[in-house]
């Protein structure tokens, strides 16, 4: 039986993508961790986290090179095909090291190390956001650069920090989703701020559901869910350096 292409992969993992059935994926950071994720028997995907990588490199996530993450993502990829050739990798490009062209390379190399979808984020790395317009832009250069590269089912997710902008609203989220969404994105994830956990606040959580597509949140959960030990819940917070912290995939978040 032949294996499936790159771009099989990455429609499997947009097929994951399901409203009512949420697709957990854990971030792993390198390729002991992937080797570990990769070998649950419940593991559908698999995601990279910038925070973390950054982490056992000893520099701030702001600091977090292009070729330090990529670098990264090989070693991932590369322990998790020794697993599972079939399993998804999406991995977090912060928001995608430099102009339109520079954003369009760093896709064709992510895809050529393996990756079938990537996190993009609105804000670069000093904390400014980006204008609409050009936000919407670097979505569809993603989206275009993946499709130059054979990859046209790439899982963009496309995230967005406008609530961490003095006076933003969810109103301004929910905008910026929707254009996102519009460009190519296929997940869109609002970051709720400093003022509570990543993710939108309870009493905001039909965010999603306005957005009109699928989305991300954070959310508590104990390690053995993926079919590994039966360990007690894990301690919520931001966890991102260790296997087991998780982002849920859903519709109307």
């Amino acid at each position: 039986m032949s294996q499936p292409t790159q771009n099989d992969i990455a429609k499997h993992l947009r097929a994951l993508h399901k409203p009512g059935h949420p697709l957990i994926l854990t971030n792993v950071y390198d390729a002991s961790t992937a080797t570990i994720i990769a070998s649950l028997p419940a593991a559908q995907a698999i995601a990279t986290a910038s925070y973390a990588v950054a982490s056992t490199l000893g520099v701030p996530d702001a600091d977090l090179s292009k070729s330090q993450n990529l670098a990264a993502l090989q070693r991932i990829v590369s322990a998790a095909n020794a697993v599972n050739p079939s399993l998804p990798v999406t991995v977090d490009l912060q928001d995608g090291y430099g102009d339109h062209a520079a954003l369009a390379s760093t896709i064709r190399e992510a895809i050529a190390l393996g990756a079938v979808g990537c996190n993009l984020e609105d804000a670069d790395s000093t904390g400014r956001l980006y204008p609409l317009a050009e936000a919407v832009a670097r979505v569809k250069t993603v989206v275009d650069a993946a499709a130059a590269a054979g990859v046209p089912d790439f899982v963009l997710n496309a995230r967005t920090d406008v609530l961490f902008q003095a006076g933003a609203s969810i109103d301004d989220a929910v905008a910026r989703g929707r254009a996102f969404l519009g460009a190519g994105a296929c997940t869109v994830f609002v970051w709720g701020g400093a003022a509570g956990p990543r993710g939108v606040e309870r009493g905001d959580s039909a965010v999603g559901a306005r957005v009109g597509g699928h989305g991300e949140c954070e959310v508590e959960l104990w390690r053995g869910l993926l079919g590994g030990a039966g360990d007690p819940p894990a301690r919520r917070g931001e966890g991102e350096c260790r296997a087991g912290a998780v982002e849920v995939c859903d519709e109307g978040v």
